[in-house]
């Protein structure tokens, strides 16, 4: 199924050295509940994400097909690679965050911090030294529809980094009402967050937040770009430094100068997206009940790798 190609918004002129006004917006695959993390695997050209309130993760490939990848799995949010190729997962359910290794198995890499339990650990990314960086609010635990009701034991929703030698687990934010998703700039001199307390508290603003990185920790940190429908969840940073991020009406692509370039209207409230395919250039795109796709004239960062 296709969207008529007039799902573009154009905002700079910028944008349209970054889309194709003739591409369309492909829905894949329907019938989740709330489709989330979306990541590519280049070497298998397989396209993981999850359904969180359905328990399970899902497989797609460029053929067209649908399977099952796991299921239960453990209220699974936000997914992404790490260096050697293997999977790494929030789970709201566990309240941790995972890694698949090549045998199948699952090793918990962060269950709790300082003795107590942590939040609902929501989307990660890993960083070229290794080190794993993840975001962890509260909404896994809020109800028992993404995951167990449960009273937090953090004092605060951090933002996490933990150290892929030692396996220390050490906070780099703690200022945010909800943290969410995050990625690095291409040099990964600076990190971007989303705040999405506006789910619950429309007097949080709506932005992605940006710090400088200075080794392990993070400096101070200001606004990047605020979300002028619905809240920013997961994001893509691609090959140029743009960001390109979920919203209400679709994916917001923002220039590494802050100023809106354009959007790209999807019919369903956007959670995630990834960049994939042979040649990384399709932007995969989870929203609410369906799996959607459209090439664009870009890439990740740092892609294929």
């Amino acid at each position: 199924m296709t969207e008529k190609p007039d799902c573009y918004e154009f905002h700079d002129p910028r944008f349209r050295g970054l889309i194709h006004p003739s591409a369309h917006l492909e829905k894949l695959a329907l019938g989740f509940q709330w489709a989330e993390g979306p990541v590519w695997f280049p070497g298998p050209q397989v396209l993981l994400f999850s359904d969180i309130p359905g328990q399970r993760m899902m497989r797609w490939t460029p053929d067209g097909t649908l399977s099952l990848f796991r299921y239960p799995s453990g209220f699974a949010n936000g997914n992404t690679r790490d260096r050697e190729g293997r999977l790494v997962t929030c789970e709201h359910g566990t309240r941790s965050v995972t890694r698949t290794e090549h045998d199948g198995s699952r090793t918990v890499l962060a269950a709790e911090y300082d003795g107590k339990r942590l939040n609902s650990p929501n989307d990660v990314v890993v960083k070229s030294d290794g080190s794993i960086w993840f975001t962890d609010p509260t909404y896994g635990i809020l109800g028992d529809y993404e995951g167990y009701k449960a009273e937090p034991e953090q004092a605060h929703h951090h933002v996490f980094r933990l150290d892929p030698d030692t396996g220390e687990l050490a906070p780099v934010v703690d200022d945010f009402v909800q943290p969410n998703g995050l990625a690095f700039s291409p040099d990964e001199s600076l990190l971007y967050v989303a705040e999405s307390g506006s789910s619950h508290d429309d007097s949080v603003p709506s932005v992605i937040r940006v710090f400088p990185v200075e080794g392990k920790r993070l400096g101070q940190g200001r606004v990047f770009a605020t979300i002028d429908n619905g809240l920013p969840d997961g994001f893509r940073v691609d090959r140029h430094g743009n960001v390109w991020t979920s919203a209400g009406d679709g994916v917001h692509v923002f220039a590494p100068d802050g100023t809106l370039l354009g959007k790209i209207r999807v019919p369903e409230t956007v959670s995630n997206l990834c960049f994939g395919g042979p040649r990384g250039n399709r932007l995969f795109i989870t929203a609410t009940t369906s799996l959607y796709a459209v090439y664009v004239d870009s890439a990740a960062a740092g892609w294929p790798g």
